[in-house]
Order: structure tokens, then C-alpha cells, then sequence
């Protein structure tokens, strides 16, 4: 096991390089640039774009350019700096990024605990009246874009009466120091996010468990052991779950990226402060250094998922093993 998270850890390396280039390409062929807003200003002279050009590095060739940001990530950890407001990237994303895992983990972990004891009943109960409720709202809810929920959430709470919308806490405990009052306020706000960005996970999980469910219940060794007398908890829990959830396991890890650059939109109209909405206004602004930088992060985001998905799953199987 040892040896495959080293193996994995060092093919990491050539992967995020590649990953690297097609950022740094990509970005780089979308039309316009940084400058645009300057040449469009008649206030700004040739000279002045000239110069700002020269200390952005913009007027050195393509391959140049993403030498000397490689160069920068490497040798210093410096991952450039803004174009907008000229601080380094890595403060800009250091300053996002504890409320965005603290979001992602927090709805992962909810979205889990909800969604596997729902799939695991719509399975073992699916003729009944409530688990075909239950799969009826798991539609709904996939078919339901996570941005509108926030809306719809937002527009009932105003209508009650409430204030508590819109960002994570109120404007009188945004920079105060930490306290009971402060906690309070931000369970208050962090229902809304927490449901309009975990409802789709929540449905897509329970579908999946209840597919994995419906398969493994009818395999062999689940029949097995039920003609051996084993309690119906035991056979439901140690042999039908236990293997069910291994799919499972192996999407997890694909979710901790799309948690943090696929909700751009949610956190956009619930003022999150997270990395979605600055990756939306980094490519907005054609930020070059924030928008590689992000989307080099979501990548690796993926890689370090997709490897603790699998030794997740050597754990919980012991008939899966990596030499």
C-alpha cells in the first residue's frame, strides 16, 4: 500500500505539469486580454499601456511567460500576482480558501449521512409509498439547478420576515472576534447554502446507493447468508452495505472539486465567500495568474480525491488491494 501512494503521489507531478500547459493555453487563447480596458480608455495613452504591458510581462512570447510562472511555482512557491489589484495570488486564495473546505467538507459530510440511510431504504422498501416519494423528490432535486434553490430559500425567508441571507454572517459580526453570538449568527445564515448546494449531492448519492443497493442484495452471497439464519440486520448491513457503498467511495473523491468550482453561481447569489466567485471574476477579468492558479488547484484537488477515494476503498474492502 505504501509503495502505491508513493507511485501515485510522484505520477502527480507530470500530470499537474500537463495540466498546467493546457491551463496556461487555454487561458490564453480566450479572446481579449488584461490590457482591453486600458486601450478602451481614451485618458490612457499608448505609452501608459505600453509600460503597464512590460510590467505585467504581458509583451514576452507565450512560452516565456508560462516559463517564468512555472519557474515561480517551483523554485519560490509564487504563483504570480493579480493583475487587478497586484497582490499575490496565494494571498488572495489563502484568504478564500478556509471557508470554502469548511463548506465543501461540511456539505459532503451532510449530503452523506442524509443521502446513504435514503438510498439503503428507497432499496430495501422501494414498492412502498415512501420511498417512491422519496425517489420522486430525488428527480426534483436533480433536475433543479442549485442557484435557483438559493433563490427560491432566500425569497421564502424575506418573505417570513427574516434577514439572515446572503453571505455567512451578518454585517455587524463579519470582522468581530469569535464568540457564542457569533456562532449563532453563522448557523443562522448557514442553513441556506448548506441546502441549496448539498439537495442535488443529496439526490445523486441516495440514486446511486439505491442502484448499487439493488444489485448487491440480489447477488449470491447475500442469499447465502440469509439461508444461513443470519439476523436481517446483520445481512443488510455486513454483507449489502458494506459492498454496496464501494462505488460510492470511489465518487467521492471526484466531488471535492465540483464542490468548490462547480456551485459558482449558488455562491455568487448567496455572496459566499468562497473560490467560485473569484475564479468567475478572475476569468471575467482575464486574471491569467488567479485563473491558472484555480484551476491547477480544482485539478489537484481531483488527483488528491481520486487517491484517498482509493485507499478509502482498500480500507473498507479488503478484497481490494494495490501492489
Amino acid at each position: 500500500m505504501l509503495n502505491f501512494t508513493l507511485r501515485r503521489i510522484l505520477g502527480m507531478i507530470p500530470t499537474l505539469l500537463l495540466i498546467s500547459v493546457v491551463c496556461f493555453t487555454v487561458i490564453q487563447m480566450q479572446p481579449g486580454s488584461f490590457l482591453d480596458q486600458y486601450l478602451d480608455d481614451p485618458r490612457v495613452t499608448k505609452e501608459t499601456v505600453a509600460s503597464i504591458t512590460r510590467q505585467l510581462g504581458l509583451d514576452q512570447p507565450m512560452w516565456a511567460q508560462y516559463l517564468t510562472w512555472l519557474k515561480g511555482i517551483v523554485l519560490h512557491g509564487d504563483f504570480g500576482y493579480s493583475f487587478v489589484n497586484g497582490r499575490p495570488v496565494s494571498s488572495l486564495i489563502w484568504e478564500r480558501l478556509g471557508w470554502t473546505v469548511f463548506l465543501a467538507l461540511l456539505t459532503l459530510i451532510v449530503s452523506w449521512v442524509i443521502a446513504i440511510p435514503l438510498g439503503i431504504y428507497t432499496a430495501t422498501n422501494r414498492n412502498g409509498l415512501a420511498a417512491t416519494l422519496m425517489n420522486f423528490f430525488g428527480y426534483i432535486s436533480l433536475a433543479t439547478p442549485d442557484f435557483l434553490v438559493a433563490l427560491l430559500l432566500v425569497a421564502l425567508v424575506l418573505k417570513a420576515g427574516g434577514t439572515n441571507v446572503g453571505g455567512l454572517f451578518s454585517p455587524e459580526f463579519i470582522d468581530a472576534p469569535w464568540s457564542a453570538a457569533k456562532v449563532r449568527d453563522l448557523l443562522n445564515h448557514l442553513w441556506i447554502p448548506m441546502i441549496a448546494i448539498g439537495l442535488e449531492g443529496v439526490a445523486g448519492l441516495m440514486r446511486q446507493m439505491r442502484a448499487s443497493m439493488l444489485d448487491v442484495i440480489n447477488q449470491d452471497y447475500v442469499r447465502t447468508a440469509r439461508s444461513k439464519g443470519l439476523a436481517p440486520r446483520v445481512v443488510l448491513w455486513r454483507h449489502a452495505v458494506r459492498n454496496a457503498v464501494n462505488p460510492l467511495i470511489s465518487l467521492a473523491g471526484l466531488s471535492l472539486p465540483s464542490l468548490i468550482s462547480g456551485t459558482i453561481i449558488a455562491s455568487i447569489v448567496l455572496n459566499l465567500p468562497t473560490i467560485g466567485p473569484f475564479l468567475y471574476d478572475s476569468l471575467l477579468n482575464k486574471d491569467q495568474y488567479v485563473a491558472m492558479t484555480l484551476l491547477l488547484f480544482s485539478a489537484l484537488l481531483l488527483l488528491i480525491g481520486n487517491l484517498l477515494a482509493d485507499l478509502a476503498l482498500a480500507w473498507v474492502d479488503p478484497r481490494v488491494r494495490y501492489e
